[in-house]
């Protein structure tokens, strides 16, 4: 199957990148997202992003290209335009299901939906909609236009022909397209995670300080960045959901979150975003 024109779900940071990466590799792509000054903003980060590289390698005319590719979408009726949506929403089960219900009432017979999700159970999502084999899951990394790696997560109904597209789409877009199973986690944020958590519990029984705890790792380990300075970067709120999916889905005590990572959030220090989280950004 061919992929010629994909529907990005969400002009988040993720979806912006995703958006990105694919008018870059020659894609159209109909940007949506239920708030407007999101798209906008997002449009605004991607040329941003596209005037930097054009002072290192990209030309000026390439850059406009790839700005042409994309098309704000004000309607998410305009999926039926789409061979492939990428949802790139809040990571939160109801909300993605809610929209795949969306998207499966509006969109052509052959598309393909797969989702961004980070930890999420694939399967489930495919469960509410009537096309289960056209459900995948695409993991894209942050930040999506330097990171090469694609998690493509097979649901337990996904046929093979929907896992051969994706993995073409992902290479054509210059990833490097890995399968994993539908566990919780997949495989990056099964080990990642617990490895975060393990940090913020360092500093929790006052192991060591913050600094002390991202130097070890980045000295000791070659780490480009420490844990907690990684956690403030994905964002400790997404850190927090990941690790209690993990911990539901498994039940196991090992994937406990932090008391002081739930504390964090509650306070509202969730990193980068909210300009303090174990760091200061202000």
């Amino acid at each position: 199957m061919s992929i010629r024109t994909i529907m990005v779900a969400g002009a988040g940071q993720m979806g912006s990148g995703i958006a990105q990466v694919a008018a870059a590799a020659g894609i159209d792509v109909l940007l949506y997202d239920v708030y407007s000054e999101s798209v906008e903003k997002s449009l605004s980060g991607i040329a941003k992003q596209l005037t930097r590289n054009v002072e290192s390698k990209l030309s000026e005319e390439a850059k406009l290209e790839i700005l042409d590719r994309i098309i704000v979408s004000d309607s998410l009726q305009q999926v039926e335009r789409a061979d492939l949506v990428i949802e790139a929403i809040s990571e939160n089960m109801e909300l993605k299901a809610s929209l795949f219900r969306n998207l499966e009432s509006i969109c052509q017979s052959h598309t393909i939906l797969a989702s961004n999700t980070s930890s999420l159970p694939i399967t489930e999502i495919a469960a509410v909609t009537k096309r289960p084999a056209q459900v995948i899951g695409m993991h894209f990394m942050n930040p999506v236009p330097v990171m090469p790696l694609v998690e493509v997560i097979r649901g337990l109904e996904t046929s093979q022909e929907v896992c051969e597209t994706v993995f073409r789409l992902a290479e054509k877009m210059g990833k490097t397209p890995v399968e994993v199973n539908d566990f919780p986690g997949f495989v990056s944020n099964r080990i990642l995670m617990p490895m975060i958590n393990e940090a913020v519990y360092t500093v929790y029984e006052g192991v060591a300080s913050i600094e002390s705890v991202d130097k070890v790792m980045k000295l000791g380990m070659n780490h480009p960045m420490g844990p907690l300075e990684l956690a403030d970067f994905i964002g400790l709120d997404t850190c927090l959901s990941i690790m209690e999916i993990l911990y539901e889905g498994f039940k196991d005590s090992k994937y406990r979150p932090c008391p002081l990572l739930r504390k964090y959030v509650k306070a509202g220090r969730l990193g980068r975003k909210s300009g303090q989280g174990f760091y200061s950004y202000n």
